[in-house]
């Protein structure tokens, strides 16, 4: 069983996100650190990118910071790989093709490998051109993992059987952000990936507060939170570590 799998074996999965090098990777670090303390059972580290097509202004803006502060692909690599002497839990990173594609895919998986990133999310990755990725993945065992929007309609099926690691549900249509509401039929979509996968799937985009949180969790076998975590680091730069604990505490209370 893979590690990604494991983290949703005892009960409902809090999955944080933060984009690596902002304010900067000590800080990314004290923050993964914190989040790990108080309850996160899988992280998601962004990788930043110049044209982020996924992420609303809050994520766009904190990749922006990032790769001014001068943060790169490799300086990430280093960084989890003197994590990985703290935290055992699952981390995988989220960034876009064009990252992996210019470090080159062999070399790049060959690297999350070495460094212990368990797998990788690429939001502008469609389901029909992953071969361009799969077979370095499967060759360093990273799971490549699937996200199911609101208009993948009859695709649904056809994604979460070919799936590895967990599903990532998009809850709403649009980019990265914190919605008031979200009203997508979920129930449906989640029916359908369980009658096509024993995978775990988490529903991420717009959740921002715990009872939000929670609805999610119900419905799934997890949450996913970005924005929110972005915004405090943002707000508190390197005073953030602590804040962005107490929030994680608070949301893996609300999803447990």
């Amino acid at each position: 069983m893979s590690r990604i799998k494991k983290a949703f074996e005892n009960g409902k999965a809090f999955i944080p996100f933060m984009t690596c090098g902002d304010p900067d990777l000590g800080t990314t670090r004290e923050c993964v650190l914190e989040a790990v303390k108080n309850g996160a059972d899988l992280i998601e580290l962004g990788i930043p990118f110049s044209d982020p097509t996924a992420e609303g202004p809050v994520i766009q803006e904190a990749d922006m910071r990032a790769l001014s502060g001068g943060v790169t692909t490799d300086k990430i690599f280093d960084m989890v790989r003197e994590l990985r002497t703290e935290v055992t839990i699952p981390l995988v990173f989220m960034t876009y093709a064009n990252v992996v594609f210019s470090y080159g895919a062999d070399k790049f998986m060959s690297r999350c490998a070495e460094c212990g990133i368990d797998g990788i999310i690429l939001p502008d990755l469609p389901f029909e051109e992953k071969g361009e990725f799969l077979p370095a993945c499967d060759r360093y065992g990273i799971d490549l993992i699937s996200m199911i929007a609101p208009t993948s309609r009859e695709r649904i099926s056809m994604i979460a059987r070919e799936a590895s690691g967990f599903i990532y549900i998009v809850s709403s249509l649009g980019v990265t952000g914190t919605r008031s509401e979200i009203t997508t039929d979920l129930k449906a979509i989640i029916e359908e990936v369980r009658r096509n996968t024993d995978l775990p799937c988490a529903i991420g985009f717009g959740i921002s507060t715990p009872k939000q949180a929670a609805e999610m969790a119900k419905l799934s076998d997890g949450a996913i939170v970005g924005s929110a975590i972005v915004k405090l680091i943002g707000e508190y730069k390197e005073q953030s570590p602590r804040k962005v604990g107490e929030f994680i505490r608070e949301m893996k209370a609300a999803v447990k």
